[in-house]
């Protein structure tokens, strides 16, 4: 079996998502767009289920997955989706002294990851998630 390209690739992919989301955020370097995109998919792990967790964590690219699953405790939940506010402090939270997301780091994410996934997958995915899911990753509030 030969090594998918999306593992070779990896590390240049994720450069050039790392890029996207600094440049979409309007970020001044890459490890600030690095902590925004752990921070906001951190936030969104936390309220899924394993499984849920799992099934988005399948389409992601391998770095941004690896980050999405690093220092997880499955059995810590936030419980439901609360609004996008609520959610957007609690992307501020994530190493709240280090944090420079901006008020709008859940939807620039969005968009940048939008744009570096199937976004039919995505939608696929999201579609079967509770209630909250979908609008946590759309790119236009």
């Amino acid at each position: 079996m030969t090594v998918p390209m999306s593992i070779v690739m990896a590390s240049k992919e994720f450069d050039r998502f790392l890029l996207d989301v600094r440049d979409t955020a309007m970020l001044q370097t890459h490890p600030q767009a690095y902590h925004t995109l752990r921070a906001v998919l951190h936030v969104f792990r936390g309220h899924l289920s394993v499984a849920d967790a799992l099934r988005f964590a399948d389409i992601l690219p391998p770095v941004a997955r690896a980050i999405f699953v690093e220092s997880w405790n499955p059995e810590q939940t936030n419980g439901p989706f609360p609004d996008r506010k609520a959610l957007q402090f609690e992307v501020t939270q994530v190493r709240r002294d280090h944090n420079v997301a901006p008020d709008s780091a859940i939807r620039d994410v969005a968009r940048a990851l939008r744009r570096h996934v199937d976004e039919r997958d995505l939608d696929r995915v999201l579609a079967g998630m509770p209630e909250g899911a979908g609008e946590f990753w759309a790119s236009d509030d």
